[in-house]
């Protein structure tokens, strides 16, 4: 759009606000009518560890979302030289599950837990066990029946068991809800009725009958809505607490607030069914799109849903990139010995290039990327480790390739349960996140791994705060009931380049020849955990 056009868009309100809480940064992002980047804020923030929990406080909150939404009006200001006084809807998202409980005052009554305690071990199996579907210790729900295991008076005065995203739409709106995808995080979902599993929810309140609380799981949870559906407006009090200025106005209505997956889902155009996408960084995770729910329940696949409703299976992992970046810090060092002093991208480029002249099974050589544990699995600790057979072709080539299978060696064991164990479909799959910087590399090594076609888009816009921002522009122009799947297919993608590998037998082969050796050799890496305590 011409410059002309986005500030008539600014001061006529068809602009739409994406937010996302990111664990390392808040960010604001406005878009236009074709679903472009405007103007943008960020705010960096931290967790902290206080008495064992990872917390941020209220104030962390609130300031970093000021602060990311005043950075974004003044890039508008500065940019197109107008005042941001209303938008056409917004949207917030923010990273998924946690625990935070409410009173009936709206005061929180315990430390804000993120996603990343890993405290309810004990209430995570508990209830996998009692509902025969896999609940994460991330989860809300585990969290929520942790606090009951361990006498938490707290517990008893509850009124409302939210997010940090659905804490944010509430604060803004008044609205105690949760997009679909957000809530699949919080407790099971039955994607038929489109809400949280009522068998699952009358065994929560079995479970917990004894104790007499005053309310049932029903009443503390938010209501769910599914993407497209308008999610209440922003009140005067919330307008002021958004924008300090002032300027902002009541009334914009908002989309339901998502978590971290959905947008990315959203952001990799990878809503509809037999589609998904691969975010390859210091850690990584794949989600899967299902066309009907697996057949049981499996550990290492972790059940959540699409914005709009549809079962998505993820397999997430601790390791991803780490021990390969450790490598080629040490490949660094070495050209450093000689003077030489490597571009960045360019050593990463030429490692990851030289990769590709490697045998297809690497030769024999086994890697494990363990800076932590997989639960995948079944490794609480983990040790980096890296083997070889005397008669193993030790190359340069086979060396890279090796930690290339390496970072993407879990989350094939646990997408193997899906496409060999469950026969899941994929017709498409998008792959995102820093193992792809360098053009064709991971990108090949990933389609080997899932045999499946594998797309890297030229951008995919801002992230999750241009994942959210899509979900408010599609509430905002939904019209005949189009699904979520296809606005984002002829609205937002339709111009987007993408280029698309499709798997070559011979690496699938490789990589299952390898994958086959790294299983075996568990074994080694569980030794080196036992035999190198922490």
């Amino acid at each position: 759009m011409s410059k002309d056009k986005i500030k008539a868009s600014i001061r006529e309100g068809r602009t739409v606000l994406g937010i996302e809480f990111g664990s390392t940064r808040i960010k604001a992002v406005l878009i236009d009518e074709k679903h472009e980047t405007i103007a943008s804020g960020a705010h960096d923030w931290e967790n902290r560890l206080e008495n064992g929990i990872w917390t941020y406080s209220l104030e962390d909150i609130w300031t970093g979302l000021q602060d990311s939404y005043q950075k974004m009006a003044q890039d508008v200001e500065a940019q197109y030289g107008e005042e941001l006084t209303t938008i056409g809807a917004i949207g917030f998202s923010a990273m998924m599950h946690g625990y935070m409980a409410f009173d009936e005052k709206g005061e929180l009554m315990a430390p804000f837990r993120t996603w990343r305690n890993t405290i309810t071990e004990e209430a995570a199996a508990a209830l996998s066990k009692e509902f025969d579907f896999n609940i994460p210790q991330r989860w809300s729900i585990a969290h929520l029946y942790q606090a009951i295991l361990n006498g938490e008076e707290h517990v008893g005065r509850i009124s409302f068991l939210s997010t940090l995203a659905c804490y944010i739409h509430w604060a803004l709106t008044g609205k105690k809800v949760a997009g679909i995808g957000e809530a699949s995080g919080m407790f099971p979902i039955d994607s038929n009725t489109k809400d949280y599993d009522a068998a699952m929810l009358d065994k929560f309140d079995a479970l917990i009958a004894g104790k007499n609380y005053p309310w049932k799981i029903r009443d503390i949870l938010p209501a769910v809505l599914v993407a497209g559906e308008n999610a209440g407006e922003l009140t005067p009090e919330g307008a002021k607490l958004l924008d300090v200025s002032g300027k902002l106005k009541a009334g914009i209505p908002l989309c339901p607030p998502e978590g971290d997956a959905g947008t990315g889902m959203a952001a990799t155009k990878s809503v509809a069914q037999r589609t998904g996408n691969v975010s390859a960084g210091t850690s990584v995770f794949a989600m899967i799109v299902l066309e009907k729910a697996l057949s049981k329940m499996y550990p290492e696949i972790d059940m959540v849903t699409t914005p709009s409703g549809d079962p998505v299976a993820m397999v997430h992992c601790n390791n991803c990139t780490s021990d390969l970046n450790a490598w080629v810090n040490l490949f660094d060092e070495f050209a450093s010995c000689f003077g030489i002093r490597a571009d960045r991208n360019q050593l990463f480029g030429a490692l990851y290039n030289k990769a590709m002249e490697g045998d297809k099974d690497c030769g024999g050589l086994v890697a494990f990327n363990y800076f932590s544990g997989e639960p995948v699995t079944g490794f609480e600790e983990g040790r980096p480790l890296f083997v070889r057979r005397p008669d193993s072709s030790f190359t340069l080539a086979n060396f890279m390739r090796t930690h290339l299978y390496s970072s993407l060696a879990t989350l094939k064991i646990g997408l193997d349960i899906l496409l060999k164990q469950e026969d899941v479909q994929i017709d498409s799959v998008t792959g995102h996140g820093g193992l792809f910087k360098t053009k064709g590399v991971g990108q090949s090594i990933l389609a080997a791994a899932m045999n499946a076609p594998i797309s890297v888009m030229e951008t995919a816009g801002e992230g999750g705060a241009w994942g959210i921002a899509l979900l408010a522009a599609y509430m905002m122009n939904r019209k005949d009931g189009i699904s979520l799947g296809q606005y984002l297919e002829e609205h937002v993608f339709a111009d987007m380049k993408a280029e698309t590998m499709s798997p070559d037998p011979a690496d699938v082969a490789g990589f299952d020849t390898f994958i086959a050796r790294y299983q075996e050799c568990l074994k080694v890496e569980r030794a080196a955990v036992e035999s190198m305590p922490m």
